[in-house]
């Protein structure tokens, strides 16, 4: 289930071959667990301990990705505070930063859209409460990325130097 996990993600990221390769090895060890247990259904703990494997499997493919952290997240981000200072400070911090005037409930706000590698989305949230503990946030997953300022920083690796 491990490896089941980590191939479903795989392939919603994109990297057919690399979750092709993983879904091979997957079946290996599917297909000779399952023989063992089928080889020996009279004996129920063979049966019970199999259904453990494949739970404990689940919860160890969601760590697994939940550290491999693959792919990027855009954070859309509503401040109370219209002051664009805030921009500023994430921008010194090497993130991608689009910012504009909006107008809510009970006056002007900033609105933000962020988009950071899912490595630093706890970072990023921190950076955000720290600045302002009441912003609204909202993050997704894009789909595709194209163009603008987030290629050119990635590759300078900008974010990983500002660790503070």
């Amino acid at each position: 289930m491990t490896l089941f996990t980590v191939r479903m993600i795989l392939t919603l990221k994109g990297l057919r071959y690399v979750a092709a390769f993983v879904s091979m090895i997957e079946v290996i060890i599917y297909v000779v667990g399952l023989g063992l247990v089928l080889d020996n259904l009279n004996e129920i703990q063979n049966l019970i301990a199999y259904a453990i494997g494949y739970g404990i499997g689940v919860v160890a493919g969601s760590l697994i990705e939940e550290k491999l952290a693959l792919g990027y997240i855009t954070v859309h981000v509503v401040s109370t505070n219209p002051d664009l200072a805030f921009t500023r400070k994430i921008r010194e911090k090497g993130y991608g930063v689009t910012s504009w005037s909006s107008y809510g409930m009970d006056g002007d706000r900033l609105s933000m859209e962020i988009l950071t590698p899912r490595k630093y989305e706890l970072r990023l949230y921190e950076l955000i409460q720290e600045i302002d503990p009441k912003a609204f946030i909202i993050s997704y997953e894009p789909k595709r990325i194209h163009g603008g300022f987030w290629v050119k920083q990635v590759r300078k690796g900008k974010l990983m130097k500002n660790k503070d």
